[in-house]
């Protein structure tokens, strides 16, 4: 954070450097195995890098189109008629971004105006905060609370939805799969979402960078319930589902007056990027359904291993269904400070986790969280377990 520095504007000056730069810093200086930042330790689909490659001896390799490739953005429109029968114009309702993260700053740098809200659930991937506070909007959360006792999935009270929509309310931002939570909004949590962006006159942007990771019930993009599609910003990428991270290719689909809007401030950020990846995106989303088949039982047989290790461990373990995060409560450990523990993990077993208090404006429900991520080779997931196994407090 950045209290009294007089070079950051006063919107910005809660922000300091990102806690998943901070945590993966730590994970280099001190050697630790790094469960924080939600990158995997192996590459994607070798075809999938051969296709860059032979892109980049192609020539690709200066600015493609301000909207992307258009074999690219065909390639995005067959993805979401596919998978969930919503028809997108390539060339008037898809757009290629610098990943998912541009297309959400654009979406609201060009929606917001100064002191229009944002509804968001936290916790909240943080750069929701920082680019809302960029576009100079006011964010209004509601909580999703951790499973209880009988309950199988993180929840929301609907009344603090409807109590979160006000006057100045623009826009209702919902990621699904959710992170950090893991959690996967049900049909009739969207029916909900979906009946109140109605009756408010609300633009919806969607955050479904998970959209293949789902272990229990199923993506439903919102774009797909009744009358919503004309209100939807769906924003997704390439870099979870096939693991080319570093390559930052995402995209944007949406109804034409809506995807304008994003891409007037779009290409004012980044204006174009990565034009040999767009090709090889291109190769990536032709691959067979079998891919995303077997790419979710990897990620499966991962998620099976680490929680079951870190509940062995002594954790409180909110089993995700979906991303390729978990979240847990330290308190059956001794402790109750998540950052703190965080801080002190790497030198007391050498593995690296992030804390969720950094996600949530109302601190106390995020303070004893911690989250990991499952994203990497099962040997070392194993390896993190054992450590942790060994930290004081665990379970024997």
């Amino acid at each position: 954070m950045h209290p009294g520095d007089p070079f950051i504007k006063a919107s910005l000056r809660e922000f300091g450097e990102t806690i998943f730069a901070e945590m993966s810093a730590l994970a280099v200086r001190t050697g630790a195995i790094n469960l924080g930042q939600g990158f995997p330790d192996t590459d994607g689909p070798p075809e999938v890098a051969e296709a860059a490659i032979q892109a980049i001896r192609e020539g690709h390799n200066q600015y493609p189109p301000g909207p992307g490739i258009r074999p690219l953005r065909e390639a995005v429109a067959a993805h979401q008629a596919h998978f969930y029968g919503l028809d997108y114009d390539p060339d008037t309702e898809v757009l290629i971004t610098a990943g998912a993260t541009e297309g959400i700053a654009a979406s609201l740098l060009a929606l917001c105006e100064p002191d229009d809200e944002v509804v968001t659930f936290e916790p909240y991937y943080d750069s929701y905060a920082a680019t809302i506070a960029m576009a100079q909007a006011q964010r209004r959360v509601v909580t999703l609370h951790p499973p209880g006792a009988g309950d199988h999935d993180y929840t929301f009270d609907p009344d603090q939805l409807r109590k979160a929509i006000g006057p100045r309310t623009k826009v209702l931002l919902l990621n699904s799969p959710h992170n950090p939570t893991g959690k996967v909004f049900t049909r009739a949590e969207l029916q909900l979402v979906a009946e109140l962006c109605i009756e408010h006159d609300l633009v919806a942007v969607t955050d479904e960078v998970y959209e293949h990771l789902v272990f229990e019930g199923e993506h439903i993009p919102l774009a797909s319930l009744p009358d919503m599609r004309e209100r939807t910003i769906v924003i997704s990428s390439a870099g979870k589902t096939f693991s080319y991270t570093g390559w930052k290719i995402g995209w944007i689909c949406a109804p034409p007056k809506l995807l304008s809007a994003a891409r007037t401030a779009k290409q004012f950020l980044t204006y174009v990027n990565g034009a040999p990846f767009q090709h090889a995106i291109v190769r990536a989303l032709q691959l067979p359904d079998s891919y995303y088949d077997e790419f979710l039982a990897d990620m499966s047989a991962k998620r099976q291993l680490l929680c079951q290790g870190l509940t062995e461990a002594g954790f409180e373990v909110f089993w995700p269904a979906g991303t390729y995060f978990v979240t847990t409560d330290i308190r059956p450990l001794g402790v109750g400070d998540g950052k703190a523990f965080c801080l002190g993990l790497p030198e007391a077993c050498g593995v690296v986790a992030v804390p969720n208090v950094v996600f949530y404006d109302n601190e106390d429900e995020g303070r004893h969280l911690v989250r990991f991520t499952f994203c990497k080779q099962p040997a070392v997931l194993a390896e993190a377990v054992a450590r942790l196994g060994n930290l004081p407090g665990a379970s024997p």
